[in-house]
């Protein structure tokens, strides 16, 4: 007997209350929610399709109100990681605009901010710049100082100003099992109707109207709902459509929420994702959209299997770690991160020249980027060929917009080649005396000359093997002598290391 499949019938969108009915109610609850205390509510925003219709619904409630009912400020915050996909990224600046201008028209308590990370703490200061590799998902060093620190640093504002701040998120159920585990255990530690405590900012509650709904019930309310800020959701809808992701990123208050480098609304450079789907969706189906093709190659080129090669074998404090016998890479190398910058500034260039009008002008990365660039470079990592101007001008065809340097060089350009002519292929010798000789003139005019020693020490500890086998040989020692130490102290015997020239690597005494 053949068994007949019957299809399962689907679902109706917002089940037996329907579209209206489900929004009125959702706009009941928030004018009851607003109007139940004096805390200011923080609403994240993305301009992906959740958040917009999470500030509709808020939008949509305020306007309802008598004026003198709203009395409390409500404020929306957006994230510019600096290094977002342009094309979403010229959306939301747009929107926060026209937002906070029809807000003022109308008189709603509603301000928009574009929050941006502290300088040390962006992309490109940080992998140009330092040297960190690019994120991995054990090494997410991004999240942190890209998302979570500026929207804190926000609410933490919130907090300290009104004693409370309510965030509301457009967070969904079904955007996924991990999102939905989490919002379950915020579920469960609801002190009010409605409101949960936020684990990660203490004094601060989260709100999210939309949780049950779906993706196709956001997409209904937006469609037959008009934006009432005057923002086109048609176009929102087509800037998902032909994308092989449909998620968006939220507002990140902490490292529980997944990576969305692989959906519209999240940063181009992003290589904790196996491949960047809606920027290649976005290249492949939309002719006008070709010219980000120098941002998906650069980001393909950071995304390496194995990147040993463009990394120093030293960690950054100049010490070697093993891993199975071979030294765990540190940050990428001098060579690696002019590298970067070039390919960036050339990509930069190629954009602004084949791009649309609106791109003419973009700015992948920031002058006060490159002046901090140049900075720790010169600075920190005492490089003091200053390459960023001329790598820039070979890039760029234009010189360096930057201030002149405020300090002296210790060797000229002409010097600095004969010194690395005079090393050869040696590189670790050509960077320990380079270091050294600049250590020595940063505290040639100081009064008292403290901290030069420890310094110089530091200079030559970094650069005191012969090559990274002679490191690596030489960890390898260290850390048997380690192992054989705690053995001996485990056994209650003291042990006195002695240098391995002397044919033993301890006398040891009976206690």
């Amino acid at each position: 007997m053949t068994k007949v499949m019957v299809p399962t019938p689907r679902q109706r969108p917002f089940g037996e209350l329907g579209l209206a009915k489900t929004v009125e109610g959702a706009i009941e609850e928030i004018i009851e929610l607003y109007s139940s205390d004096d805390i200011p509510w923080v609403i994240g925003y993305s301009g992906g399709k959740d958040s917009t219709a999470t500030l509709q619904l808020v939008w949509l409630a305020l306007e309802r109100m008598p004026a003198a009912a709203r009395a409390k400020p409500v404020h929306v915050i957006s994230t510019d990681t600096l290094v977002e996909n342009p094309v979403v990224s010229a959306w939301v600046n747009r929107s926060l605009q026209v937002m906070g201008e029809k807000a003022t028209e109308l008189g709603l308590p509603l301000t928009p901010h574009k929050l941006t990370p502290e300088l040390a703490d962006t992309f490109w200061v940080n992998l140009i710049g330092k040297g960190y590799p690019a994120p991995r998902p054990k090494f997410r060093w991004c999240t942190e100082r890209l998302k979570i620190k500026p929207s804190n640093a926000f609410i933490r504002s919130m907090v300290r100003q009104h004693g409370e701040a309510i965030l509301v998120l457009g967070m969904r159920k079904q955007e996924s099992s991990t999102r939905a585990r989490v919002m379950a255990a915020h579920e469960a530690k609801r002190v009010r109707e409605r409101l949960a405590p936020n684990g990660s900012l203490p004094n601060s509650l989260v709100y999210t109207p939309i949780e049950a709904w779906s993706s196709d019930e956001v997409w209904m309310f937006l469609m037959q709902v008009s934006n009432p800020w005057g923002y086109s959701n048609k176009d929102l809808l087509t800037m998902y459509q032909g994308a092989s992701a449909d998620n968006e990123c939220p507002l990140v208050v902490d490292t529980t929420t997944p990576s969305c480098g692989d959906s519209r609304f999240g940063c181009w450079t992003c290589t904790l994702v196996d491949k960047d789907k809606s920027m290649t969706a976005m290249v492949i189906n939309d002719a006008e959209k070709a010219w980000m093709e120098p941002l998906l190659a650069l980001r393909n080129d950071l995304d390496l299997a194995d990147d040993r090669e463009l990394r120093d074998f030293r960690r950054m404090n100049g010490s070697v770690q093993l891993f199975h016998d071979a030294p765990i890479p540190g940050p990428y190398t001098q060579p690696s991160r002019q590298r970067w910058l070039r390919r960036l500034l050339e990509a930069q260039e190629e954009v602004r020249r084949n791009g649309p009008p609106e791109v003419g002008t973009i700015e992948l990365i920031t002058l006060a980027e490159l002046e901090e660039i140049r900075r720790i470079w010169v600075v920190e990592k005492h490089e003091f060929e200053d390459s960023l101007p001329r790598i820039y001008a070979e890039a760029t065809g234009q010189a360096y917009p930057g201030k002149p340097l405020d300090e002296a060089l210790p060797l000229g350009a002409v010097e600095v080649e004969l010194l690395a002519e005079i090393c050869g292929e040696d590189r670790l010798h050509f960077e320990t005396v380079r270091e050294l000789l600049d250590v020595e003139r940063r505290h040639r005019n100081q009064l008292r000359r403290a901290g030069l020693f420890p310094a110089l020490e530091k200079a030559l500890t970094k650069g005191f093997y012969r090559d990274q086998d002679d490191a690596v040989a030489y960890a390898r020692r260290q850390r048997d002598l380690a192992k054989e130490a705690e053995d001996w102290a485990s056994d209650g015997l003291y042990r006195q290391p002695v240098s391995p020239e002397r044919g033993s690597d301890f006398e040891s005494i009976d206690n």
